[in-house]
């Protein structure tokens, strides 16, 4: 996905890919997906498929989460592939889509070529006609075969539930051409070649298909007989919430149950066995059009070839019930060696628990147990495991520095009218040079919030911030202080607030159909961010930290000179752009409303005397008398009332 860049506004595989590429520049900072949730809210299939949650059901708990993540995942796959098509090869593969568009379909892509099976669905009817399609599937679902409690003496394998999900042969009506009307047909589906990739969505609508994975899960670790003399609760499984736990009757296991080095040795060999029903690996052999399936050792070395595959077991998905708030998704991720040893220089590989922005190391067992009572399995991902060998996996820099230089426009020329001068071709900036850099914003929903009994303000839902304007200025040069980008961002989502007092935006300012400022798209303002970020420029401004989260960037902090932060003494108050260009530079700014460009410019220059005083030892000193002033004068700016 990093190497994925295309110039379609909304693009959820650009969007994705500029998320990965912030996970890994963080360092373990938090990053927000605000930009890719933005793309996918204007999908209209997403919202017609329900993936789009409204305030009320969000609120109440009333989502089906397991079968909204299940939506999603077929969704995102399918999307994905679509975003990631790649041009037809030559004239005549142009000629062949034009006059059959759904070979389209079968046009190569990322998501293609890792998820993608190719399968063949034949069609039989009762009169004998046979038809044949040859499809690509992306996902594949699980089969449960109809058993019993009573006629069931041992636990049906994962492997043969899999293997019947594959190689599908259902009962349906459809219509026959020979017998010109609807007729029983049965069809079977074929897996001609399996791919790298290997989901399943679990289902789990129905009761009886829980009930037939609870059942399986018991059948294959059934309850152990309590002994009086035990010193751990019955179940051997540690309590989620650990001795912090203060119900009576937890049935769980607490690090304060164990009494004795004998049976905390018991307990950490209970807790090295995998019990749960999904595999951790997997042998896929395919022989003459027959498949067969087998549970491996996930230690154990077989080499993949074209007819026999061995799939490691990479992530599952449950859903925690909460019949009171609706629960939550929770993610188990198999981290590889190849991760660790390009992030943390190590060769290993763990198992995490991803429950929001809480991501803890787990075993193996946690991975593939589902207790059924409070956890149900939504979606299961398996990956081939010479996977790494058969793509190349070499992140590049897709974005050009030939943005710094575009000046494209959703308004037509003529009525726009440019505040900026892009860059020459002889003024890109390099390493270490400064830029002064502000942004402007509008409220797309407004802060909900309660007053608890005790006189406190609780938030119950944050405004929703957009950016509306990004502004960048030279910090060098005979041209200093003009800037080179001053972007208005479109949007179409609904604005409640454009917060016109402070960001200078005005109703009609970010419609392409009303506008006369220079409009863009986020995507195209934000590769122009990122160039400059990847040409390692150092950014100057106050309050970049709000600025980069809502434009939704990480910018590393050796990058990042914040007034707000330099002019700062630990534990007082932070001080407005207002006071500090007033008291240091004698201007008086944002008497009216802000504007970006002024800002971005005040802000280099403070950065400039910021530098003056530490060159001559004064800054400390300056500083403190910074705050006594502005303490006799209570923060307030004397307007400057004479030309």
């Amino acid at each position: 996905m990093q190497n994925h860049l295309c110039h379609r506004e909304f693009c959820m595989a650009c969007e994705l890919g500029f998320l990965f590429h912030m996970l890994d520049m963080s360092s373990g900072q938090t990053c927000q997906a605000n930009n890719f949730l933005r793309a996918f809210r204007t999908i209209p299939q997403a919202a017609a498929l329900g993936l789009v949650l409204n305030d009320v059901d969000e609120s109440f708990g009333n989502a089906n989460f397991p079968r909204l993540i299940q939506s999603w995942c077929r969704f995102v796959l399918q999307q994905m592939h679509q975003d990631t098509l790649e041009p037809p090869a030559n004239a005549e593969a142009v000629r062949e889509e034009k006059q059959n568009p759904s070979s389209k379909s079968q046009q190569s892509s990322i998501i293609h070529r890792l998820f993608g099976s190719d399968v063949q669905l034949l069609s039989r009817c009762r009169c004998g006609k046979e038809s044949k399609r040859d499809l690509t599937s992306l996902l594949f679902n699980l089969e449960y075969p109809e058993v019993s409690d009573e006629k069931q003496q041992g636990p049906v394998s994962f492997e043969s539930v899999l293997l019947s999900s594959l190689c599908r042969e259902q009962s349906m009506q459809a219509w026959c051409e020979q017998c010109s009307r609807y007729q029983p047909t049965v069809q079977i589906r074929k897996v001609k070649k399996l791919p790298d990739i290997l989901a399943f969505n679990c289902g789990m609508e129905h009761t009886k298909e829980v009930d037939f994975w609870r059942l399986q899960q018991q059948l294959l670790d059934p309850p152990k007989p309590e002994e009086k003399s035990a010193v751990v609760p019955s179940s051997g499984r540690a309590c989620r919430y650990g001795n912090a736990c203060t119900r009576p009757d937890c049935k769980f296991r607490h690090d304060r149950d164990v009494t004795s080095e004998e049976g905390r040795s018991e307990v950490n060999a209970e807790e090295e066995e995998v019990t749960g029903w999904v595999p951790l690996s997997i042998k896929i052999s395919i022989d003459s059009g027959e498949i067969r399936v087998t549970k491996i050792d996930e230690n154990q070395k077989v080499k993949c070839s074209e007819n026999e595959i061995v799939y490691d077991l990479l992530a599952t998905v449950g859903h925690v019930q909460d019949f009171k708030s609706g629960g939550n998704l929770v993610a188990h991720i198999h981290v590889g060696t190849t991760y660790h040893s390009r992030k943390e220089g190590v060769t290993c590989s763990q198992w995490y628990l991803f429950n929001d922005f809480a991501i803890t190391p787990i075993s193996p067992n946690d991975a593939v147990h589902f207790s059924l009572d409070w956890k149900i399995p939504c979606a299961v991902v398996f990956t081939r495991r010479d996977i790494n060998s058969r793509h190349d996996t070499t992140i590049r820099q897709r974005i050009d520095d030939s943005v710094l230089y575009q000046d494209v426009s959703l308004v037509r020329r003529g009525s726009v009218s440019r505040e900026f001068t892009p860059l020459g071709t002889d003024e890109l900036p390099n390493e270490g040079d400064l830029v002064g850099l502000d942004a402007e914003f509008v409220t797309l929903n407004q802060e909900e919030a309660e007053i608890r009994s005790d006189g406190t303000r609780s938030t119950i839902k944050p405004s929703q911030m957009s950016v509306a304007r990004v502004t960048v200025v030279r910090g060098d040069g005979p041209l200093t202080g003009v800037p080179f980008i001053d972007d208005y961002i479109s949007t179409t989502e609904q604005v409640v607030d454009y917060l016109t007092e402070f960001s200078g935006i005005k109703p009609g300012d970010l419609d392409a159909t009303m506008s006369s400022k220079h409009l863009t798209t986020l995507k195209t303002t934000y590769r122009k961010l990122r160039a400059l970020v990847a040409r390692k420029v150092k950014f100057v401004g106050h309050g970049l930290k709000k600025d980069f989260r809502v434009i939704n960037i990480l910018v590393p902090k050796e990058q990042v000179f914040d007034t707000v932060e330099l002019f700062h003494l630990p534990r007082q108050r932070y001080i407005s752009l207002r006071f500090l260009a007033w008291y240091f530079l004698g201007l008086t700014i944002q008497s009216e409303t802000h504007d970006s460009t002024e800002d971005a410019n005040t802000a280099l220059q403070l950065y400039r005397k910021y530098e003056q005083f530490s060159a001559k030892g004064e800054f400390r000193k300056v500083l403190k008398k910074l705050y006594d002033d502005g303490r006799k004068s209570g923060w307030k700016v004397e307007e400057n009332t004479t030309e």
